[in-house]
Formats: structure tokens, C-alpha cells, sequence
């Protein structure tokens, strides 16, 4: 949109410092409080009617919370690395999303969805890490971003801007919204139960890397999305003396392992793949005492939302009859889901033009990428698309270093501001 190329190279020198500054203070799902605040009151800055905490969320949908104390401790560590007070209250108990507004007259409601979490891993100290070189590698614990969701929001802010300074060369409303949140595909649900997509025609949704692993590439497009739930089995019991009074005791443990057993043994389906797995069981106290809790974390996996639901309901079945033969209590737990889905191929179209448009890219793929695993996106997709809007979810090329979710994971920096020329090129595109 700028003709001007110094306004790009300026611009691109502002998205990088924004894209240092949150992957040093990272900050993992539910608990992006700096990060949301300090995009709120940039966003706000610049003058989108914008709207956080609980209004852009349904509550009673929000999946995989940390516990109070957690959210306290990450809320006041946020306080003190620099979050917005003004706006960081409201996010209190991890309201952590944001959406910005700009309504410009007459033309099509176009959103933007932009992840904003980190992933649960400590980053490399190593002297070839740039980060860790440049001096703004992660400084919590536990927390790195190592899928490039720093530069997602960066990229976010970056279109904010653009797109306020031309508001003259297009019309329509837009929509961006800054989500929590999105590994263990925990935050889309409830952002989109909320309603705030219920008016969208055309939903977009981009991230680095993946199969576009160097700068200049473009997949325009996805496929292959997973359908996805994800849950925790508690099974309550009793416990009893295992060598004095066994048979007081109601074991938990055995449940869950007869639970474990015969989730693995659910038919896989003709109609398409389908996947089931327990990734963690713990359960009991000690070699002499009956156990009388259990703890499974489970999760289903389909190529359509109905043959993950085949998955899942056939998981909670034998869930609650392994509870039921052991006179157990069981309590399921939704921890995060998603839909499956695909991009539209009108849409795809329209971003390709874009991108021939802009002439950054080197490599413009004419097939969708597979994508082969779940992405939380596909909630704003599928309310989207029920209300007859369309979406499409984007790959951008960067140089990565390191694969993502590891300790040396890294973006080709250069490339952030291509996603912001892309994206605002789409614009123009569709309006």
C-alpha cells in the first residue's frame, strides 16, 4: 500500500523490535498479558475501536486454564516486565485476546487472526542462537517462542498500521484479531463463541514456517487440517491397605489402565483417518496402598470433525464403563479442540494475485499446503463459513533455523514484513 519504499523500510525495522521485545518476555497460553496489553494500547494508539478481556471471549468454553495461582504469578510477573495497566486489568483470570476494529464505510468484513503464545520449552543459551547473541532470547522460564507466534503478532501490528495510514485506497470493515492461546489448540473456541466473527465474509489466518521453511516462499493456501480433541480422564477411588484390607479399596489405577488398553483397541474408521492416543497416566501413592486416583491425558485426532467425534465419543464410552466395572467416579475434561478444514479456493486466488502483486516472493506454490496436524483456526473457520463467509489460512516462507518447538527454533527476521505487505495486498484484492 505505501509507495513510498523508506515507509516500508521503516516500518519493517519497527515490526522486528516489536518481534524482539515479545520473544523475550514470553509468555505461554492463557497467560499473554504483557503481549495483549501492550498490542492493545499500540492498536488503540493508532485508533481501532478495540475490545479485550472478557467481552471477546465465551467463558464457559475457555479450555486448558493454568490454575489460579499460576495466572496470579504470571499476571503480576507481566506487571513488572512492563504490561499496560490500563488494559492488562481487564485480562485478569488470562482474558488475554484482543480485537481491533476499523470500520471503513461500505465493502466486505474482513478478519485477520493472529496467535500470540509461546510454547512450553526453555531456549537455547548457545552462542550461535541469535537470540541468545542479540541479547533477547527468553527470559522466563519455561517459556519460548519457538513457533514463531512473536512474529505473527508483530506481523499483526505491522498490517494495523498500514492499514490505518491507507484508508483512503480501500473500504469495508476489518478485523484483527490477537489470540491466546493456540498450542494445545486451547483459545479459538471460546474467542469465536463469543460472536465476534458472526458478521466476517472473509476470514485469514497465517503462519510462519511450517512447510514454507525459506524466505520468498508462499503457500497461499491449506489442507489437510486434523480435527482435534483433546481431554484429561480423572478417575476417583478409594484407598485401602493392599496387603491388610485389599478389598476395601476401589482401584483407580487398574481403571485407568483398563481405560488405556481399550482406547488403543477403538476400530479405526474406512471413511478416513482417525487417530487416538494416551500420552501420560499417572496414578497411585505407594507399593502398599490401593491407588485411589488416576490421571490419563488423552487425546483424539480425525479428518473430519464427524470422524473425530467417531473417535472421541467412542473414547468417553469406554471411559465411563472402566470407571463403572472398578465402582470408580470419573470426571472427562476438555482441554483444547479443533475442526477440521480447508482453505477457499476463491480466496486462495485472491492471495496469490496479492502476491504476484507485490513481486517479494520467489516461489508461489500452485498446490495447498498439508498441513497434517490440528490448528485451533478452524473454530473461526467453521463459524465463518455457518454463516456463509469464507476462509483461507496462509504459510509464509522464512529461513527457519532449527524446527519448531525446539530449544534453537528461529525466523528469518527479513521476512516479517512480506506478511504485512502480503496481507495488506489482500485488501486491496478483495475490496
Amino acid at each position: 500500500m505505501y509507495d513510498n519504499q523508506a515507509k516500508w523500510e521503516e516500518l519493517e525495522k519497527k515490526i522486528i523490535k516489536y518481534r524482539r521485545d515479545f520473544h523475550k518476555y514470553a509468555e505461554t497460553g492463557w497467560t499473554e498479558f504483557r503481549t495483549a496489553s501492550r498490542a492493545a494500547a499500540y492498536l488503540d494508539k493508532l485508533g481501532y475501536d478495540i475490545k479485550y478481556g472478557r467481552e471477546v471471549f465465551g467463558e464457559k468454553s475457555r479450555m486448558g486454564l493454568p490454575g489460579e495461582e499460576d495466572l496470579e504469578k504470571h499476571y503480576q510477573r507481566a506487571i513488572k516486565q512492563g504490561a499496560e495497566e490500563e488494559y492488562v486489568q481487564a485480562m485478569k483470570g488470562g482474558f488475554t485476546g484482543v480485537v481491533a476494529e476499523l470500520d471503513n464505510g461500505a465493502g466486505p468484513v474482513t478478519a485477520f487472526r493472529f496467535d500470540m503464545d509461546a510454547v512450553d520449552i526453555t531456549e537455547s543459551t548457545n552462542e550461535d542462537h541469535l537470540p541468545f547473541k542479540e541479547g533477547f532470547a527468553s527470559v522466563n522460564e519455561n517459556a519460548m517462542h519457538a513457533c514463531g507466534h512473536d512474529g505473527h503478532t508483530s506481523i499483526g501490528l505491522g498490517l494495523a498500521e498500514v492499514l490505518m495510514n491507507n484508508r483512503e485506497k480501500f473500504s469495508g470493515k476489518i478485523k484483527l484479531i490477537f489470540q491466546p492461546a493456540e498450542e494445545g489448540v486451547r483459545g479459538a473456541k471460546s474467542m469465536a463463541e463469543s460472536g465476534i466473527v458472526d458478521d466476517v465474509d472473509f476470514i485469514f489466518g497465517l503462519h510462519l514456517g511450517l512447510e514454507a521453511d525459506s524466505g520468498g516462499e508462499l503457500y497461499p493456501g491449506s489442507e489437510g487440517f486434523l480435527a482435534t480433541s483433546k481431554f484429561d480422564a480423572f478417575f476417583s477411588g478409594r484407598p485401602a491397605h493392599a496387603g491388610a484390607k485389599p478389598e476395601e479399596g476401589k482401584n483407580a489405577l487398574l481403571a485407568a489402565a483398563n481405560a488405556a488398553l481399550n482406547l488403543h483397541a477403538i476400530s479405526r474408521s474406512s471413511k478416513g483417518v482417525t487417530r487416538i492416543n494416551v500420552g501420560k497416566m499417572k496414578a497411585g501413592s505407594g507399593r502398599n496402598v490401593i491407588a485411589s486416583d488416576a490421571h490419563l491425558v488423552i487425546e483424539s485426532r480425525g479428518a473430519s470433525s464427524e470422524l473425530n467425534n467417531y473417535i472421541y465419543d467412542n473414547a468417553i464410552r469406554i471411559l465411563e464403563s472402566s470407571a463403572h466395572m472398578y465402582d470408580l467416579q470419573i470426571e472427562v475434561k476438555a482441554m483444547g479442540g479443533a475442526e477440521s478444514g480447508e482453505s477457499d479456493e476463491e480466496l486462495i486466488k485472491a492471495v496469490k494475485n496479492a502476491a504476484l502483486n507485490i513481486k517479494v516472493f520467489e516461489k508461489v506454490h500452485n498446490e495447498k499446503m498439508n498441513l497434517g496436524g490440528s490448528e485451533d483456526f478452524t473454530y473461526f473457520l467453521k463459524r465463518v463459513e455457518q454463516r456463509g463467509g469464507k476462509g483461507c489460512y496462509i504459510a509464509l516462507g522464512t529461513d527457519l533455523k532449527g524446527g519448531h518447538h525446539t530449544r534453537k527454533f528461529d525466523i528469518g527476521e527479513q521476512d516479517l514484513i512480506n506478511g504485512v505487505k502480503l496481507l495488506s495486498a489482500l485488501i486491496l484484492e478483495l475490496t
